[in-house]
């Protein structure tokens, strides 16, 4: 199993950027779980879109990409078009994407915006499957 963490620099003094959050992955065989803590936003996008790029690019036998959400604490519009980035990326692989631990943050946005059918979801790690 391979993990690493991604995470950006801190943005120079008065950039008035939010710094890009954390995301951290793990890959066991064909089943990559990335994990992002803090606010689904567009500074989400480089880091997110960086490590799942990665993946792609160097995993052949990738056939699952789990997202875990649990510690989101805000999403916008924004941090919605880097979920649809992400399942664009994975569908044409025949990529199963899989938001786990969506926190209400992350799932009302999605409801209000009728994205939320687009998206498997698994409420716990440990239930092996997703539902919508």
């Amino acid at each position: 199993m391979e993990e690493t963490t991604s995470s950006a620099a801190p943005p120079p003094s008065g950039a008035g950027r939010p710094a890009e959050p954390e995301v951290a992955h793990a890959v066991d065989g064909g089943v990559a779980r990335l994990s992002l803590a803090g606010e689904l936003t567009g500074a989400a996008r480089r880091p997110l879109m960086r490590v799942l790029t990665d993946l792609l690019l160097q995993v052949h036998s990738l056939h699952r990409v789990e997202l875990d959400l649990h510690a989101v604490t805000f999403m916008n519009s924004a941090g919605m078009a880097v979920l649809v980035q992400a399942l664009r990326m994975t569908s044409p692989r025949a990529i199963e994407l899989i938001l786990v631990g969506p926190t209400a943050a992350v799932i009302r946005p999605l409801q209000l915006s009728g994205l939320w059918h687009r998206f498997t979801m698994l409420e716990n790690p440990t239930e092996g499957g997703g539902g919508e």
